[in-house]
């Protein structure tokens, strides 16, 4: 099944500076984004403004996010990542 634009672009914003922010996001998208609803399409859309570093860190458990929103998904981000 081709993708549309905005899926493209979805992946093209999800390519990073870091290969293992790379492989995170690309397997999230994957395993996960077709499951989100639309509110945590936003969130996601969010955190993908955020620097590499920080993005990272927050995906990794190095930190978590002040925004109660954003923490909540990252979780559910880094649950769908475990399965």
């Amino acid at each position: 099944m081709p993708e549309t634009a905005s899926d493209s672009r979805l992946r093209w914003r999800c390519r990073r500076g870091m290969l293992e922010l790379d492989l995170i996001l690309q397997e999230f998208l994957d395993k996960g984004y077709d499951l989100l609803d639309a509110k945590q399409k936003q969130l996601l859309d969010v955190m993908l403004e955020y620097p590499d570093q920080l993005l990272f860190d927050l995906l990794l458990g190095n930190m978590i996010s002040s925004d109660k929103d954003i923490a909540q998904f990252v979780t559910r981000i880094r649950n769908t990542l475990r399965t």
